[in-house]
């Protein structure tokens, strides 16, 4: 909830500053890809400290950096400095999310583990309806500095987790003897990985491409489009609501049919919600296709996170998981700079968004054809 709050704040914070601070569209572009390069490296970081030092100790460190780093942000004098920041916040966000999905992931039976992982990701809508809430009601009226030192508040529940979580019983059986970076490296590009590592990459570099690229430009969109800035965040919310029954069905779906149904399906449906979007003329149409693409898109994300644990052993599952966030983070960094030089170039909205659509059809393509279903499996 707190990485999706933070993440979200952005969003808003941007179409703000680019009004306060003239921004361009290529600023705005740089400082939300910013972000996703900190994430970039701090997913990589994270996973492999995590496989060495344990899920817990990594996971409280990322919190307290993003949170420090996102509180200190509304200090920021200039542009520069506040890259800078977001740079590090990312760090701590790119590293928290790909760690607690390894904790709870292996914290949870069988037969629970791939719902149990979903729903812990739709507290993602819940954090995103949050910053979109103190976007409507903060920032129009008290200003983006405020809504970031609200960003802060979560250094404060490191201080509960230190006390309340416990590292998973799979990781604490192989603490002893932790396996080397390197051999772990080889082990999530081995003969027995490796297939399965390429499906994930491709599947983490189109959904996070699409994500970012769609969603932190999502109120400057709607700004493009004609509306005001606060019925931007308004409508921005609205589409953001459907985000909370799209996790929650594919936690049904995930465990009645199947890790690779809710992908496909979710993906497939992400991608034309999409199209639809780019092409909508009237308001109720921009509406309707915002919401569809909310709920498909965020099932989607969540399938993804509950699979990516479950193709790799324990000694080797944070580091595959965190190299997989990581290079679909390089997607992250990709889409807001480029949908950035698009709009700067003056190319049309529906043209951006069917980049989007291929770019989902073809991750949607890779769990269908090289994708393994894990549902019901034991964990190694």
């Amino acid at each position: 909830m707190f990485d999706a709050m933070d993440v979200g704040m952005i969003s808003f914070v941007v179409a703000a500053l680019a009004k306060e601070w003239s921004l361009r569209p290529g600023q705005i572009g740089l400082l939300t890809s910013i972000n996703s390069l900190g994430m970039a490296a701090g997913a990589a970081a994270a996973g492999i400290l995590a496989d060495k030092y344990g899920r817990k100790n990594i996971l409280l460190w990322t919190l307290i950096i993003f949170s420090a780093a996102t509180g200190l942000s509304a200090l920021a004098a200039g542009f520069a400095i506040l890259c800078v920041l977001r740079f590090i916040a990312g760090f701590g966000l790119g590293g928290e999310l790909p760690v607690a999905s390894t904790l709870v992931s292996e914290s949870v039976e069988p037969r629970d583990r791939g719902r149990a992982v979903v729903l812990l990701e739709s507290f993602w809508a819940v954090g995103w309806i949050a910053s979109a809430l103190i976007a409507y009601f903060v920032i129009p009226d008290y200003g983006w500095r405020v809504a970031l030192v609200i960003g802060a508040v979560p250094v404060l529940y490191a201080l509960y987790l230190r006390r309340a979580i416990d590292d998973s019983p799979r990781f604490a059986g192989i603490r002893k003897a932790p396996v080397p970076f390197v051999e772990r490296f080889a082990s999530v590009w081995s003969a027995d990985n490796r297939k399965s590592t390429v499906m994930l990459w491709i599947l983490w570099f189109t959904v996070v491409f699409s994500y970012y690229g769609i969603f932190l430009w999502l109120p400057s969109v709607m700004v493009l489009k004609g509306f005001s800035l606060v019925r931007s965040f308004e409508y921005t919310l609205i589409m953001t609501l459907a985000q909370l029954p799209g996790y929650f069905t594919a936690a049904y779906f995930i465990e009645k049919f199947g890790r690779k149904f809710v992908l496909v399906v979710y993906l497939f449906f992400t991608a034309v919600s999409a199209a639809w979007f780019g092409f909508a003329s009237s308001e109720g149409m921009l509406i309707a296709a915002g919401i569809c693409l909310s709920f498909f898109n965020l099932g989607a994300w969540g399938g993804m996170y509950a699979y990516t644990p479950e193709l790799y052993p324990t000694a080797v599952r944070s580091t595959g998981v965190g190299l997989a966030a990581s290079f679909g983070r390089i997607g992250g960094i990709i889409a807001p700079l480029l949908v950035g030089v698009l709009v700067q170039r003056s190319v049309g909205i529906q043209s951006i968004f069917l980049l989007f659509f291929v770019t989902v059809i073809i991750g949607a393509a890779a769990v269908l054809f090289l994708g393994k279903e894990t549902k019901g499996t034991d964990l190694l």
